[in-house]
């Protein structure tokens, strides 16, 4: 089994969150909770995960899909101990530790400034989250495995007073979409470079 994401979030910040509750099939998650975002390769295997979690932990699951190559398990609680607990359950049972992840890539990351009505249009006809405006700031970030675009969202929150738009978890890679000033984007791009640099893990050159 491959692990390829292992990535806990301190405090959900209160987009994320609400993004979360409009795409999660299982238990919303709540603002302030904490989470674990875990991608596993096979994706079936992910039921073992679920498993291991919810007979060990009080957690509750919110997100588990299985897709084409790979499998994701979300799971949160208010105490931040329980989910460490879950996710220590969880390397038991697939029998890797933290530093068997894979280290995140960031395989594309673009800010659009004075961005034009019918971008404008595109954008928020796809969109789960909140609207960009006509003239303002879009920036776009694709990372590798995909479920750390959640704590890249997260991070940038945080950072700045952006939108968020659209940010997928699962799949062949993550995707984030975020608008709003100038300044704000700039701040968040660089706490999602900080990030995303600062997770440890296995080097990964060639995707499979």
């Amino acid at each position: 089994m491959q692990l390829r994401t292992y990535s806990f979030i301190d405090v959900l910040q209160p987009q994320l969150t609400g993004f979360l509750q409009t795409v999660a099939p299982g238990f919303q998650p709540l603002e302030g909770q904490a989470s674990l975002f875990v991608e596993v390769a096979p994706g079936i295997s992910v039921n073992t995960l679920t498993d291991a979690a919810l007979k060990h932990t009080n957690v509750m699951p919110g997100m588990q899909i299985v897709e084409r190559a790979y499998g994701l398990l979300e799971f949160h609680h208010d105490d931040q101990g329980e989910v460490l607990a879950a996710g220590d359950a969880v390397l038991k049972a697939i029998g890797l530790t933290e530093a068997d992840r894979l280290k995140p890539q960031i395989k594309s990351s673009e800010v659009i400034t004075g961005i034009e009505g019918h971008h404008e249009m595109l954008v928020n006809r796809m969109r789960h989250g909140d609207m960009i405006r006509q003239g303002e700031t879009l920036y776009v970030m694709e990372c590798y495995p995909a479920a750390y675009a959640a704590i890249a969202t997260n991070e940038a929150e945080k950072a700045s007073p952006i939108r968020l738009l659209e940010v997928q978890t699962f799949g062949a890679f993550g995707r984030l979409y975020l608008g709003g000033g100038e300044a704000e984007i700039e701040e968040a791009v660089a706490a999602i470079h900080r990030t995303l640099d600062s997770i440890d893990g296995v080097e990964e050159t060639k995707r499979k």
